[in-house]
């Protein structure tokens, strides 16, 4: 048995700007990389604010900081400067950091490094535990960490996120120097870094759950409605649009189009912390839906590369291309110990199988992976398999799957 965590001192929140200033000198004072992570209330609010910020340094200790009370953290961020930055899955954590003025220029993700390790899963109690030898209970990731005042096991379970995680850091360093995989690392960290946050998505509101089970463009449109205001009350409010108003109840008031307000809130299916609360605001929703023009098409066709399922019947040839890829890439995995996800996206990779360059060499492939934002690691790696892939597929006959005579 893994021996647990000893027990932790009691843990305090810095809240005020006199209290930051002092910490931030004594993490100045400390010596090596930066460990750094943040709670948000993923769930609860609307926001992916950060609501607890923890940071911990050898030789200076782990502080943690309440930014909605302290503001910018901007003098933070100045102490640690271009030092390296340790994070655990850094891309769920950059955008909350950079809102308080923490904006790393150079990191190391333990998540992503365990990945490249070949581990063989890498949440943090785990990678912890084969590293560090380590039980890290995990019980409160899925807090409200908006609650104030934070209970104290949650203040400790958040503390030790950050105070092994440097250990961690070395142990992975050791393990990707010795495999080679050092500059992969490197390569993968500075792409998480540089990656651009995904564009606002004008139609967020078809991802409501049982959309599909609505067949008319009238509902369709009182549903746009419906999944509007309550997106703009769970903005005004900060709350998590579904503790508000449930997807079921969206699609149910959507399906049967109610006459009137008082139908509405005896509709069994219409509940929620708002539904009696905020009942004009859905009515008005759901008569804007029903008196407007702009009706939404029932079902949208994607634009993109259809799903892979569909390949044999649409164009078998790519189906041909991509199932011998993927058996080349199964191979290399192995071979490196690397996730064939993190060898190339399986968007990228689906790119190229359904339309290939032309003429199909190393470098026509090579070129357009770099266009698809593959680093140059992956390049090398998959380039030739790619094209030795596509080009036995091209021996096959589709009809038979055998190889050409």
């Amino acid at each position: 048995m893994k021996p647990e965590q000893a027990p932790h001192e009691p843990v305090y929140v810095i809240e005020t700007r006199d209290e930051f200033l002092a910490a931030v000198d004594e993490i100045a004072g400390g010596t090596g990389p930066v460990a750094i992570d943040a709670e948000r209330a993923s769930g609860f609010r609307y926001s992916q604010r950060a609501y607890l910020i923890q940071v911990f340094r050898r030789e200076a200790g782990s502080f943690l900081f309440d930014p909605p009370a302290i503001g910018e953290l901007t003098e933070l961020h100045d102490a640690i400067g271009d030092g390296e930055w340790v994070l655990h899955a850094a891309s769920q954590d950059l955008a909350c950091l950079r809102e308080v003025g923490l904006k790393p220029s150079n990191i190391f993700d333990t998540e992503l490094g365990a990945r490249l390790a070949g581990l063989p899963r890498v949440g943090l109690g785990t990678v912890v535990e084969e590293l560090l030898g380590i039980h890290l209970a995990k019980a409160h990731s899925a807090a409200d960490w908006s609650t104030r005042p934070l209970p104290q096991p949650w203040l400790v379970y958040a503390a030790l996120d950050v105070e092994l995680l440097v250990d961690v850091r070395d142990e992975l360093d050791k393990i990707l120097t010795d495999a080679g995989k050092a500059e992969i690392a490197r390569q993968e960290f500075k792409a998480t870094l540089e990656k651009e946050p995904k564009p606002v998505n004008p139609d967020a509101w078809r991802r409501l759950s049982g959309l599909h089970s609505i067949k008319q463009a009238r509902n369709m449109a009182v549903a746009r409605e419906l999944w509007h205001a309550r997106d703009s009350y769970a903005r005004e409010v900060d709350t998590a649009p579904g503790r508000l108003l449930p997807d079921a109840s969206i699609t149910a008031a959507a399906k049967i189009l109610p006459k009137s307000r008082t139908e509405l809130s005896n509709l069994r299916e219409f509940n929620g912390r708002a539904s009696r609360s905020q009942l004009p605001r859905w009515w008005a929703a759901i008569q804007a839906g029903a008196a407007t023009e702009d009706l939404p098409l029932v079902r949208v066709r994607g634009t993109g590369i259809p799903p892979v399922r569909s390949w044999s019947d649409r164009k078998p040839e790519a189906d041909l291309r991509i199932q011998a890829a993927r058996a080349a890439f199964a191979e290399i995995s192995e071979e490196l110990a690397i996730p064939v996800e993190n060898l190339l996206t399986p968007e990228l990779l689906r790119q190229v199988a359904w339309d290939p360059p032309e003429p199909l060499t190393v470098d026509s492939i090579r070129e357009r992976l770099t266009a698809g934002g593959a680093r140059p690691w992956q390049s090398d790696t998959t380039a030739q398999a790619i094209v030795d892939a596509f080009v036995e597929a091209s021996q096959t006959d589709p009809a038979s799957d055998e190889p050409s005579s």
